[in-house]
């Protein structure tokens, strides 16, 4: 049964348009760096263990009694980190029964991811990029606000070291698991 969340999708928030910012990125090799974690270890996402892992990539999780950025539900896709992490947990054993790793990636750091993943009671890690290594390296597009530079929302498959698929843009960010649980079962290895 899903459990409530914090912050709701609020109805007609702007859709983000394809840009054009992750056609690079299928068949792109992961590159060699190393992320804080939220279980507290240094995880190396070119050395997974899982023959696939989703990474789902996110602006910035909202702290429940502090506000948003000024015009946050404005930028087409920056709102929706809650819902869309809250997905990825409400889906997360049907991704376990087909061997699929989940990871969680934002610019945020690691002790704010921690608050957001204990609240919502995440069975998965969340990564902290907040020195852009691998945004960097892998030139995933971002945005700015608030004197902010954000990962856009964007999902990854990676098998075997390697970008497989990507969604993006993400949108509804509230059905995002889904999106992939239906690609990996249209895609079986």
């Amino acid at each position: 049964m899903p459990q409530q969340i914090d912050f709701p999708l609020p109805l007609n928030l702007p859709q983000p348009a394809d840009d054009g910012g992750a056609t690079h990125l299928p068949g792109m090799t992961i590159p060699k760096v190393r992320l804080a974690s939220t279980s507290g270890l240094m995880m190396d996402l070119s050395e997974l263990g899982a023959v696939r892992t989703v990474i789902y990539c996110y602006p910035m999780t909202g702290v429940p009694g502090k506000p948003l950025p000024d015009g946050w539900d404005a930028i087409p896709g920056a709102r929706g980190c809650t819902p869309q992490a809250c997905n990825f947990r409400d889906r997360h054993e049907e991704l376990v029964q087909l061997k699929v790793r989940t990871f969680g990636l934002s610019t945020q750091t690691t002790e704010y991811q921690r608050e957001m993943a204990s609240r919502l009671q995440l069975p998965f890690e969340l990564l902290s990029d907040a020195a852009f290594k691998l945004c960097d390296a892998l030139r995933l597009p971002t945005f700015e606000t608030g004197g902010m530079r954000l990962l856009k929302r964007l999902t990854l498959i990676v098998r075997e070291g390697y970008i497989e698929h990507v969604f993006y843009p993400v949108f509804p960010p509230n059905e995002s698991a889904d999106q992939a649980l239906r690609w990996l079962g249209e895609h079986p290895i």
